[in-house]
């Protein structure tokens, strides 16, 4: 949820730690902060804002005393605590001279907060974080370190953080548990922070904390260790992100570059991965599971929001092509409602980021249970990727967009692959798997050729943005993308919608149509077009106006709808990769029409890292 950014070294730290909070803005933007410890007093100046962070760039511009080498950021997505300046990061302890930054939440901050009134500290802010600092604070005796590894022992909950102290003007504390934090490593320098994006301008050295790790850093060294003191040795890796992949490059919003980039991240993402010739799929993540993938009695995918709608077009095909039952599980109720998990049962968790508190919490519940985990994640590295057995990243690239848009499709893409990995070890003969190959492997083609009608489809997203309610309506592997479509145009646009499937409308919801109302209808030509076809009469004959995501040479479907988007026929397994771009591009251009910042929706931040 929340961006922080550190850095120790020998340059001055205020531009570097501005460019970070701006890479990690996608991931909070309720308010933001900054300290620095000045160099010509040894002094921690510390200033937030509510707001963007161009709100807080604004006011440090030309202050001279936040010059300094060492010193910590912050963005907000607000968990405890309203937006305000004062809950607004950095945090101050009231006796050292100590500062804190934090992403997560601490569950027993209430006692301690009690505790430590008690011992005379005085708060000034509603929020959770404060009260570490004042633990940490509390526990200081000379050894900054050591006071953060003591205070840790204490809470409960997740947390990433990062503490200066006026008292030790060479020394940078940083841990993590649950909540995602990097380090990465320069010539004389380090800079800590919540993910990739903001360390790559720097140096592409890095390693990510594990749970439970404490990291001392100093312009000279750097140990790493645990809440106990035990010494751990930190894996570095080699950063696989580009610069270039995080920048505009000349697009208005990261989400609509994001939606135009999925023929070139879906050809990353088969690259090498499907032999068609063979009539097999190679995943080698899954290679050395292969023999328990193939007796697996049953499959659950848990995932949250759009990676559940992924996860949900994933079951219909393991089903439908591998002839295994599945089920999609919502992570945030999987994890507390004391799940079965028999013998051969595997679970996928599906994230784009890897750091999904929910999801991360319903994969370790499933590994308690016996249970064989896989993941579909895009983040190399990230924390569920290293804690699953095995698994299949997306390979699509960086996507800074809030809404998703080419991780929904590089999952489905994904799961696609598993499903004949799986499907063809179990009873898909070479040339059916050969078949759906080759249409997986034209489907970057027939995305572009949706992309190139992008104003059309912005033309007729124009005429409907007056009306506060939508529905999206279809069937079998397409209700999935029903959901999806509705999450998109509510996430960006704040148009109340509904996703459902297009039989379940008569059952209540058709009550809601009126004259007018947009009813999105995906209708490509599949197994249930004909009842999809008699769903689209019942809502033209109560006034709803239908707009038809239909597929290319369907004549029939213009007489109904007032307006249709045309798809390039593909298989059905596979047709929500194509029929959910004209959704993305109708939540955007909607959003745009109406004013809202895209790239940075009210309430919501980029990677979940909170239950």
């Amino acid at each position: 949820m929340c961006g922080i950014v550190a850095y120790i070294g020998h340059r001055n730290a205020k531009p570097i730690l501005m460019e970070g909070l701006k890479r990690l803005e996608y991931r909070g933007y309720d308010s933001a902060g900054m300290a620095i410890l000045e160099g010509t007093t040894g002094r921690l100046r510390t200033d937030r804002a509510v707001g963007r962070v161009a709100m807080l760039e604004e006011k440090l511009e030309g202050r001279q005393e936040f010059e300094g080498t060492l010193g910590v950021a912050h963005t907000r997505w607000a968990t405890h605590g309203g937006v305000t300046e004062a809950n607004a990061h950095p945090h101050r302890d009231d006796r050292h001279g100590l500062v804190l930054i934090h992403n997560g939440i601490i569950e027993n901050y209430a006692a301690l907060k009690t505790y430590l009134q008690e011992k005379g500290h005085r708060f000034t802010s509603e929020t959770d974080t404060e009260v570490l600092a004042m633990l940490i604070s509390e526990l200081y005796e000379g050894d900054l370190e050591s006071a953060v590894q003591g205070a840790l022992r204490e809470v409960t909950g997740a947390y990433a953080i990062a503490v200066i102290c006026e008292k030790e003007p060479d020394t940078l504390v940083v841990a993590r548990k649950g909540s995602p934090l990097m380090v990465g490593i320069g010539q004389g320098e380090y800079v800590v922070a919540s993910d990739a994006s903001a360390i790559v301008a720097h140096t592409t050295q890095a390693f990510a904390l594990d749970d439970y790790n404490v990291v001392k850093l100093t312009r000279s060294s750097l140990s790493t260790s645990d809440i106990h003191n035990t010494p751990v040795t930190p894996k570095v890796t080699q950063l696989e992100i580009d610069l270039q992949e995080i920048e505009l490059g000349g697009y208005t919003h990261f989400m609509l570059k994001e939606i135009f980039e999925q023929p070139k991240a879906l050809r990353a993402c088969v690259s090498g991965r499907l032999d068609i010739r063979e009539g097999r799929v190679v995943l080698g993540g899954l290679a050395a599971y292969a023999k328990e993938l193939t007796k697996t009695r049953r499959i659950v995918l848990t995932a949250q929001g759009t990676a559940l709608h992924a996860a949900m077009i994933g079951r219909y095909m393991i089903e439908d092509l591998a002839k295994v039952p599945a089920q999609t599980e919502y992570a945030s109720e999987f994890r507390y409602r004391n799940p079965v998990i028999e013998e051969g049962t595997v679970v996928i968790a599906v994230s784009q980021s890897g750091e999904t508190a929910d999801t991360l919490a319903a994969l370790h519940e499933a590994r308690e249970r016996g249970a064989l985990a896989l993941g579909v994640i895009n983040v190399v590295g990230s924390t569920i990727a290293r804690d699953t057995d095995a698994g299949v990243y997306l390979r699509v690239g960086p996507e800074i967009g809030v809404a998703s848009t080419k991780a929904f499709t590089g999952q489905v893409t994904a799961l696609s692959m598993i499903t004949l990995f799986l499907a063809r070890k179990r009873l898909m003969s070479a040339d059916q798997c050969a078949d759906l190959m080759r249409e997986l492997d034209q489907v970057p083609d027939k995305i572009q050729r949706i992309l190139d009608q992008a104003q059309r489809i912005a033309r007729i997203t124009e005429r409907y943005i007056e009306r506060e309610n939508w529905l999206f309506l279809g069937r079998g592997y397409n209700y999935p993308t029903a959901l999806e479509g509705a999450l998109k145009l509510k996430e960006i646009s704040y148009i109340h919608a509904e996703g459902m499937p297009a039989a379940e409308m008569k059952h209540g919801p058709i009550a809601l149509i009126n004259e007018g109302m947009p009813a999105v209808f995906i209708a490509n030509r599949g197994r249930q077009y004909d009842k999809v076809m008699s769903n689209i009469q019942e809502v033209r004959s109560r006034g709803g106006h239908v707009i038809a995501v239909a597929t290319e040479g369907d004549e029939q479907i213009a007489r109904l709808a007032q307006d249709v988007i045309y798809v390039p026929d593909v298989a059905e397994p596979i047709s929500p990769l194509l029929t959910v771009v004209p959704l993305q591009l109708m939540a955007y251009y909607a959003a745009v029409a109406r004013g809202h910042d895209v790239d940075k929706p009210r309430n919501l931040a980029k990677s979940v890292t909170v239950e």
